[in-house]
């Protein structure tokens, strides 16, 4: 009686503690959204805004060397490229581009790094900025801190979070592909070849998380810098812009400016970035940007003129909403036709 009584006991412990197993929630995101800061996003943006860099026009030698900088933080924190990437570049050919605008551009490349989901792998989240800027005018370089230079390093300190959780046990359900795109500035060619060639199918893309400057603020908002544009999040998605907002009104507290998202906007934003390719292919698509500013598309776009409080707290709403993305039980549903 003993005995079996021990056992029976032994078996219902076992059946609760499995049932406590399933109940727990997922993780709080915030101590993985702290590791983002205002410190290590100087450090890197004063290597890619540098000088030595050239203004990182597409296909310069600076350009490649930018990148080359953001393959060996990906390696460093041990995020490795995705299958299809070739040591974590996708090659752009000069002809693609040139063909649109006739332009004489080199050879360029986008720089990809991945992180596989546990559960839902073949469910992919992009989360994009591009790295080049106009490089070299007259014999003066155009640094292109802001532009985008602070999106290309939030991706970097973006990614590292995502990683030092799923050290810890906590890795996104679904796949994050982390895309520095190319030829931006020329015409959204990155994107755009991605786009047509895709490492991942486009229907396996549940979002594109575009981050281009992020790093100042605009005259609209002299007084704070406590606010970002959200540009698209709605347009075919009523889910991403909910998402974005419960990530917002939980962890960063930022003031979400919509100025830009009106369809009717003058500056038509949201045809200027690189989730536009996303947007137009049908895949759901938020664009955070702090506006333009003085310095925009100048010389005087430098790295000591960013504000790092600023950036550091639009790179962590952007990882919030990533990782409500890549964790929610379902994807964004596209309940909105394309417009």
């Amino acid at each position: 009686m003993k005995k079996i009584t021990l056992l029976g006991f032994l078996f219902v412990l076992n059946v609760s503690c499995v049932g406590q197993k399933t109940s727990i929630s997922p993780p709080d995101p915030t101590k993985y959204m702290n590791t983002i800061t205002a410190e290590e996003l100087k450090v890197h943006l004063y290597i890619v805004a540098s000088d030595s860099m050239e203004g990182r026009d597409t296909g310069s030698k600076g350009q490649k060397l930018a990148g080359q900088y953001l393959i060996s933080q990906y390696k460093k924190n041990n995020i490795h490229s995705p299958k299809g990437a070739q040591d974590y570049y996708q090659k752009v050919p000069a002809a693609f581009m040139n063909k649109k605008y006739g332009e004489k551009l080199g050879d360029s490349e986008n720089i990809c790094a991945f992180i596989e989901g546990s559960e839902i792998p073949d469910e992919v989240l992009i989360i994009s900025a591009h790295y080049d800027h106009v490089g070299v005018k007259d014999g003066e370089i155009y640094n292109g801190a802001d532009d985008d230079g602070s999106g290309t390093v939030a991706i970097l300190e973006i990614a590292e979070a995502f990683k030092t959780a799923k050290k810890d046990g906590h890795g996104p359900k679904r796949s994050i592909l982390f895309l520095h795109c190319t030829g931006e500035e020329h015409g959204l060619h990155g994107s755009r070849y991605y786009s047509e060639n895709p490492l991942f199918p486009l229907e396996n893309t549940i979002t594109n998380i575009n981050i281009d400057m992020i790093g100042r603020r605009d005259e609209e908002h002299a007084n704070t810098n406590n606010y970002v544009y959200v540009i698209g999040a709605d347009r075919l998605s009523t889910d991403l812009h909910n998402i974005c907002v419960a990530a917002n009104d939980k962890y960063t507290h930022l003031d979400l400016d919509y100025k830009f998202n009106d369809l009717k906007d003058p500056n038509h934003f949201y045809e200027r970035s690189d989730h536009y390719n996303f947007g137009k292919n049908g895949v759901p698509a938020v664009f955070f940007f702090n506006g333009v500013h003085a310095d925009y598309h100048k010389k005087t776009d430098e790295p000591d003129k960013i504000e790092y409080d600023a950036l550091a707290k639009r790179a962590q709403l952007a990882f919030v909403t990533a990782w409500e993305l890549a964790n929610r039980e379902n994807r964004p549903v596209v309940d909105k036709p394309l417009k």
